[in-house]
């Protein structure tokens, strides 16, 4: 018995029946992007490149690319075409208001490249079996650099995609004269060798994984510029200066507490000094403790001696008297 189609389900199928497009429909309109932003590498860089090819790729797609290292197998971030295959296309000029913000010049940002083409089954299978090779090349280069008796901490090994570079990464106090050792290197592993010198928070961004926070170290996952965290802004966040509670895997200050620094600062000049007299709705008290985030102040009353948490709004710094007993003159205004 053939099956016959029934009439609502044709009607539907008719495009002059339907208000809204369906995603194959909507999809067929879209053209092709000109310029794709990706992110690649175990540095997890950041590039925009352009392309030429027919496919209409979407956000996480594996692609093949001409990088400034070589060719690599990249991850599609965005396109920056807003007429592309993803509805979650960006401007160039976000893109580049972004880096501003992340760090400007000292972003690892990258456009000296291309995109060659959608990742295929092929290269899926030929990259894996290359990221396979990473746990035997790490022992040998660092044997290599343990011989070499130049002060030098291997830390890491990353081959690209088409394997004709080979990244080393190293610790060092010094600057090193490794021209021997790159010899040795290369006739080793049979490829361009790549040694570079890095610092503790990029070790960390390298080798670690989790910190006590429970998520993903922020230089691992998506921090790209590093700044050095000075002890004012621990001071200033945290209650206690413990190196225990107040440091990263690195051994370095939480990157973290730059994300809430500025609001630290603002914050904080709103609320008056320990041991301030100040004017509560209770009468006058002193200050015994701020609390920053929650902006609360710990007010011991004269009258009674009572201690109050009173909001910023409701407590008024009290002038300081001068030695004739009267409050100091205001100012004039400019």
């Amino acid at each position: 018995m053939s099956i016959q189609p029934l009439p609502i389900f044709e009607r539907d199928a008719d495009p002059s029946f339907r208000s809204l497009e369906t995603d194959a429909e909507a999809y067929a309109k879209l053209k092709s992007p000109t310029s794709i932003v990706v992110r690649g590498g175990r540095m997890k860089w950041i590039a925009e490149y352009p392309y030429e090819g027919g496919a209409k790729p979407g956000c996480g797609t594996r692609m093949i690319a001409h990088t400034h290292r070589g060719t690599e197998l990249v991850e599609m971030l965005t396109t920056v075409c807003s007429n592309s295959g993803c509805s979650k296309s960006v401007s160039r000029q976000e893109v580049l208001e972004y880096i501003e913000n992340s760090g400007g010049r000292d972003y690892p940002f990258h456009q000296e490249g291309r995109i060659l083409r959608v990742a295929t089954t092929e290269d899926i299978a030929q990259w894996n079996s290359t990221q396979s090779e990473v746990a035997a090349l790490g022992p040998v280069a660092k044997e290599l650099l343990r011989n070499s008796g130049l002060p030098m901490k291997f830390v890491a090994v990353e081959p690209i995609f088409g394997r004709e570079v080979l990244t080393i990464y190293y610790l060092s106090e010094e600057r090193i004269d490794f021209r021997d050792l790159l010899k040795i290197l290369a006739a080793r592993f049979s490829a361009r060798i790549e040694l570079r010198q890095v610092g503790a928070r990029d070790e960390a961004r390298l080798v670690a994984d989790y910190e006590k926070c429970g998520q993903h170290c922020c230089c691992k996952n998506f921090l790209k510029v590093l700044k050095p965290i000075s002890m004012k802004s621990a001071k200033l966040q945290k209650a206690t200066l413990d190196p225990m509670k107040i440091s990263g895997r690195c051994g370095r200050l939480m990157c973290c507490l730059r994300y809430e620094d500025e609001t630290y600062e603002t914050l904080s000049k709103r609320m008056p000094k320990v041991k301030a007299r100040v004017e509560t709705p209770d009468g006058p008290g002193i200050v015994l403790e701020a609390r920053i985030l929650v902006q609360l102040v710990l007010i011991r009353l004269e009258s009674n001696g009572h201690e109050f948490a009173y909001p910023i709004e409701d407590v008024k710094v009290i002038p300081r008297q001068d030695e004739s007993g009267k409050n100091p003159p205001t100012p004039p205004k400019k």
